[in-house]
């Protein structure tokens, strides 16, 4: 199973440098913090370097020319010393807390990015995508960004200096033992890199697999009542044993190869001690190098080796923060398949008249037809009925009005003007729409209702809740319009939230209104209290209306009954049920009279 995956996850060697491509304009807002916390950086490895260079001095005046030895070098080099590390110890601070700080916000613009950017995104997207991975990318994955975007730069650059530093320093003091030494490094790379790619597709495996444990999990506690109602408790143990089972396997397989990784690194940190230490002693032998250069190699060795240990251990974050910006790419290159159409102005809606011409409209590639050449004039303050069988299109239909999916060929006009040529925002600002699954948010009450229209006033809010019937019953839970609602607001009664869910289209006050199916979930009284809050709201509104029970229909202005055919019947009530058609034999077979 983790084979076939690694396979599968393999990443193209190009892709790592794209993802850090894509990074750069992040750095943009933070570039002067980035270029002192390397200007820090350099300070530092200019400390390390510095010590080799002092203890050589000291033990050649030791060895050789022990008369230099005074009090005043010795102590001229401890302060030389003492006032490198202080400024050692400025600029570590420095980078370990604005550098992070710089990075914590580059992770906060990219967070608010992906999020705008799934705002953007269309029904389809979310059809297809499992909310728990979409969750993990914006948070888990986000947060190894941040230290790679602070540390990315940084290690390198140290390293970068370190290795040039030591490489020069050393040629000057013995140019074959230098070249021995570095002679190394080629191998070392070249296995560590195999090694780095494999844990890198190991990490981006482990990523898809949380998120697709969470999305287990969220899945089960948000159907809850129905498995605890179905017993499936056990069910859904077995189901979640197997998600996170499959994610050990992965982070099992990971934490092989990255104790591989650091074996080897240590296996190659021993051959270049041992190498260095048996040629410099060949060395001193035929009189190259003397002790206190040999004792200088051993420290700049040791320089050498913390600073490839440090890029060989920063791998790991490296990695994690590149598959990180990878599954960030994946969500921000999504293109939407709905947006506004270059030149798309502003939808002046002056009566809510909706015309649709020879719309065509069907459910991904190779599918049926939905609606087929499809063409219904909707008239201004007309409450339309739409009826029918499931699958027919009915909520296709209304789905389209407010363009959350488009059609394959046609139009639809609101009051002449082509729903494609204005803008995706006034065009659902003009359009209220109350479902059969009302949504509400984690929030008060007030909050809720509040969605429906920004910056409305208490008294306002007070007047829609009046309006949806929902005054009276608001004002007696705990604490009112405060009254905290629950997640997707399971602390309310079905009718309740539906009134609250009206309340908040009487606050958006729409000139056209959707109505799918908004009282089929509902008892019979609560039903009474939500048609009668419909009632109010649709009065004056262009109104399409979605119904099963078909008694809640009798008194729309006109009926038509949709099927696979098309607009089968069409007409008021009385006119269909005279007519002993498809209504007439729906409305017996349904009806409760």
């Amino acid at each position: 199973m983790v084979e076939s995956t690694e396979k599968r996850e393999d990443i193209p060697r190009g892709k790592s440098l794209h993802a850090v491509k894509r990074l750069i304009p992040y750095y943009k807002p933070y570039v002067g913090i980035l270029i002192f916390d390397l200007f820090c950086a350099s300070m530092t490895t200019v400390c390390e370097l510095t010590l080799p260079l002092l203890v050589r001095k000291i033990t050649n005046a030791a060895t050789s020319e022990p008369m230099t030895l005074t009090l005043q070098l010795i102590l001229t080099i401890g302060g030389l010393y003492i006032l490198l590390r202080c400024i050692d110890a400025a600029a570590m601070y420095y980078m370990n807390s604005r550098g992070h700080i710089m990075g914590t916000k580059m992770e906060t613009d990219m967070r608010r990015d992906m999020f705008s950017h799934l705002q953007k995104l269309s029904f389809s997207y979310y059809n297809n995508a499992k909310v728990g991975v979409i969750m993990s990318r914006i948070t888990h994955d986000l947060f190894d960004v941040t230290e790679f975007a602070h540390h990315c730069p940084e290690e390198f650059f140290i390293a970068f200096i370190k290795i040039i530093g030591s490489f020069v320093i050393l040629c000057n003091i013995n140019i074959p033992l230098t070249l021995m030494i570095f002679a190394v490094f080629p191998v070392m790379v070249v296995v560590m890199y195999r090694f780095n790619r494999r844990l890198k597709n190991a990490q981006k495996e482990s990523r898809r697999r949380i998120g697709e444990l969470n999305a287990t999990v969220e899945d089960s506690l948000l159907g809850i009542h129905v498995v605890k109602s179905f017993a499936g408790e056990e069910k859904e143990e077995k189901r979640f044993e197997k998600g996170n089972l499959s994610y050990f396997d992965i982070k099992a397989r990971m934490y092989r190869l990255m104790g591989a990784f650091h074996g080897v690194s240590r296996l190659f940190d021993g051959i270049m001690y041992i190498l260095t230490v048996i040629v410099g002693s060949v060395f001193i032998l035929k009189g190259k190098i003397n002790a206190a250069d040999l004792i200088a190699y051993l420290m700049y060795v040791t320089t050498l080796f913390a600073s490839v240990r440090s890029i060989l251990q920063f791998a790991e974050q490296f990695y994690r923060g590149i598959t990180g910006i990878e599954r960030f790419i994946e969500i921000t290159d999504t293109e939407p398949d709905i947006k506004d159409t270059p030149g798309a102005k502003e939808l002046r809606c002056s009566g809510g008249e909706i015309d649709f011409e020879n719309v065509t409209f069907t459910y991904g590639e190779g599918g049926r037809d939905v609606l087929s050449a499809f063409s219904l004039k909707i008239k201004k303050g007309e409450q339309l009925a739409v009826v029918g069988p499931s699958g027919a299109g009915k909520t296709t239909l209304c789905a389209l009005i407010p363009r959350f999916y488009e059609p394959a060929s046609g139009r639809i006009l609101i009051d002449g003007t082509d729903i494609k040529d204005v803008t995706l925002r006034s065009l659902r600002s003009n359009i209220g729409v109350v479902e059969q699954d009302v949504y509400l948010f984690s929030g008060s009450v007030r909050e809720n209702i509040a969605y429906g229209r920004d910056g409305a006033t208490d008294e306002e809010i007070r007047k829609a809740a009046s309006l949806a019937g929902a005054l009276d019953f608001i004002e007696e839970l705990p604490n009112g319009f405060d009254t905290y609602v629950g997640e997707r607001g399971v602390k309310l009664s079905g009718g309740q939230k539906q009134r609250i869910a009206i309340a908040r289209v009487f606050l958006k006050d729409p000139p056209i209104l959707i109505l799918d199916e908004a009282t089929s979930a509902l008892d019979n009284e609560s039903e009474r209290l939500v048609r009668d809050s419909l009632s109010r709201l649709a009065e004056g509104r262009t109104t399409v209306t979605i119904a099963h029970r078909l008694t809640t229909v009798k008194n729309c202005d006109r009926i038509i009954v949709l099927t696979e055919n098309g607009i089968e019947e069409e007409g008021t009530h009385a006119e269909l049920m005279n007519r002993g058609g498809i209504y007439a034999e729906m409305y017996r077979l349904y009806s409760d009279v």
